[in-house]
């Protein structure tokens, strides 16, 4: 074979063994953010609908969590935040729209106290969903319904719903991190809210407005 020969087998040869490595590091990448982020992996796909800037989208709230510096709280401040959620807790049964508005603004404290920048919603998600995927889409969801909220376009299912998914980001918060973090109160988390579900009819219309 000329020498020409052997440079194209050769050069096809590198080919070949480069478009291996590069669907094995895809592969291994895929693997790496699909585990990471769990459900959340599977929605941003859905969202985006391309997997290639699917996948550079969650490498990219990897990168900028990894320049975050993100911390657990103290016993006192988890202790101290687990008081004023039992305070919310109880202002839904009363009031369930003024309750959600506390509700997502003791969260954002608390990131804030952690170390996550809060000035844009979805920024805010993003960087959560690298350390709370499971949790994330329940937080988007949430101040969905507080959003409706203020435009009394929420029922008193949509409030208590909130509220539990507030409540599981809020636990996760607090005790990442943490050796333990209890919530302070009632052991049974969703105990107010199921009761404002239960009696907030006369209190609550159809559209969530509070009945004077």
């Amino acid at each position: 074979m000329p020498a020409w020969g052997w440079a194209i087998v050769i050069v096809a040869a590198v080919v070949v063994v480069a478009v291996v490595m590069w669907r094995a590091l895809a592969a291994r990448r895929t693997r790496s953010l699909r585990e990471g982020f769990g459900p959340e992996y599977d929605r941003t796909r859905t969202a985006v609908g391309d997997k290639r800037k699917a996948e550079a989208e969650l490498a990219a709230r990897r990168e900028r969590r990894e320049h975050l510096d993100i911390r657990p709280l103290p016993a006192e401040a988890r202790q101290r935040y687990a008081r004023q959620w039992e305070a919310v807790q109880t202002q839904f049964v009363d009031s369930p729209p003024a309750a959600i508005a506390a509700a997502d603004g003791l969260v954002n404290a608390v990131m804030a106290d952690r170390g996550y920048p809060i000035h844009d919603f979805d920024q805010r998600a993003g960087d959560v969903s690298v350390d709370h995927p499971a949790v994330v889409e329940n937080y988007r969801q949430a101040h969905a319904i507080s959003l409706r909220s203020t435009r009394g376009e929420a029922t008193t299912e949509d409030l208590r719903q909130a509220m539990q998914n507030y409540r599981s980001l809020f636990e996760e918060l607090l005790s990442d991190g943490a050796a333990d973090a209890p919530l302070a109160g009632d052991p049974d988390g969703d105990a107010y809210a199921d009761q404002a579900a239960r009696t907030g009819s006369d209190r609550v219309g159809a559209t969530g407005r509070e009945v004077q």
